[in-house]
């Protein structure tokens, strides 16, 4: 933990690069802005094509081509490794591109926060999608006095400048004020990232058993922890948390219960992606059946593939409920977690998922577990939340940006 005297000068060193990055912007503004031109972003510029800004994307270039429209699409990210389709320009994300590309855009599309001193030109518009369509762990304001005084700063800033917010169901609707320090209009679109999970599922577990050499009929679980985070420090640092996973067990008791032959699909959080490629997954057994995924953008795709999903507090598994796809919740350090984040959004065990706090009882879980009932319970559960996914989610968002386009063309 840092004393105050050091986190005072690390925020007053923010402040004044923050200053600084804001006259790039304010300089760019002796260039005009294109309305058909849209800047977008995943996981503040360190994600790849991935997440709603894709959905999003892929319906645009969509109507591009059958509409002869004229967006051009402006894609910031760290990994331009990454495929992107050929109409999609993608640009370093550097403090330079961010800040001429930005000031010179209609439209602004991004799953996570601005750069802290970004500024927004009054001619664009900027839609903020988030990346969860629900929330185990508190965000943001929710999180109360958790909340670290740099991240309030720098949220405030961001919100200040969206214009829309996205989401897909009631609970978000009411909660995300509180989570995202933001008071302005909230759209019931749906979430485009969860279009996949509707209709496209058989095309996405041919594709992955595909790419990755494996049989037709293989069955995959997906697991997918999220991050941990020394939060109250000054420069936030991240760990993978996969704790004592065993994956040779997790097979023998996912083949015992459900038969055929399983494999692991492992995907870490991106924050912490690279340095886990680095050291290796840390998981017991099957490392002939366990494949890494984390380089992956698109995580509804892998659920979309996938037979199981088994997380911690991401909200990744609501949206395989969506599917009515088994889920399970691993959290070895439930009290750990809520001391450093803050109090959960639910109670873990009031939710249909079942929860293990350490191996035996995940394997005891899987033992147990009845589909039956267990779908029963989750449909029950999202009807609870207020869900109202579609997988028209893309089309509406499409639909605005359009709309708006015409308005300010006129």
């Amino acid at each position: 933990m840092k004393s105050k005297g050091q986190v005072e000068n690390y925020i007053y060193r923010r402040q004044i690069k923050a200053w600084l990055v804001s006259l790039l912007f304010w300089g760019c503004r002796v260039f005009p802005v294109s309305s058909h031109k849209i800047v977008m972003w995943t996981l503040e510029g360190k994600g790849g094509y991935g997440d709603s800004p894709k959905y999003i994307a892929r319906e645009l270039l969509s109507r591009n081509r059958k509409r002869h429209r004229k967006y051009r699409i402006v894609w910031l990210t760290d990994v331009p490794a990454q495929e992107f389709p050929e109409e999609i320009k993608v640009v370093k994300n550097s403090v330079w591109n961010r800040a001429y590309h930005l000031s010179t855009a209609g439209f602004w599309v991004g799953n996570t926060r601005t750069g802290y001193g970004t500024r927004k030109r009054k001619e664009t518009v900027y839609i903020q999608t988030w990346h969860a369509l629900a929330g185990i762990k508190p965000i943001g304001g929710q999180r109360g006095n958790k909340l670290p005084r740099m991240a309030r700063i720098v949220s405030e800033a961001d919100s200040k400048l969206i214009d829309y917010v996205l989401c897909g169901n009631e609970w978000s609707y009411t909660t995300c004020p509180a989570g995202l320090l933001y008071n302005g209009p909230i759209l019931k679109t749906g979430t485009p990232r969860c279009d996949v999970l509707f209709g496209r599922t058989e095309e996405m577990r041919g594709k992955y058993r595909a790419l990755y050499g494996l049989p037709s009929d293989a069955r995959i679980v997906l697991y997918a922890p999220t991050f941990r985070g020394g939060s109250q420090s000054g420069k936030r640092s991240v760990s993978a948390g996969i704790g004592t996973m065993d994956f040779g067990q997790l097979i023998r008791a996912l083949e015992g219960k459900f038969g055929g032959s399983w494999y692991v699909f492992l995907r870490f959080h991106p924050q912490v992606a690279g340095q886990a490629a680095v050291s290796g997954h840390n998981g017991k057994g099957g490392s002939d059946r366990v494949i890494e995924v984390s380089r992956h953008p698109d995580m509804n795709a892998l659920i979309a593939a996938g037979d199981i999903l088994i997380t911690d507090y991401s909200s990744s598994i609501f949206e395989s409920a969506i599917l009515k796809q088994p889920g399970f919740l691993f959290v070895e350090d439930e009290e750990a977690y809520v001391e450093d984040r803050g109090r959960l959004m639910f109670a873990l065990d009031a939710m249909p998922f079942p929860t293990a706090r350490n191996m035996n009882e995940l394997l005891s879980r899987i033992e147990q577990f009845d589909i039956a009932v267990y779908r029963c319970a989750v449909e029950q559960f999202l009807k609870e939340l207020g869900f109202f996914e579609d997988g028209k989610a893309s089309g509406r968002v499409a639909d605005l940006m359009e709309g708006l386009t015409v308005t300010r063309d006129v």
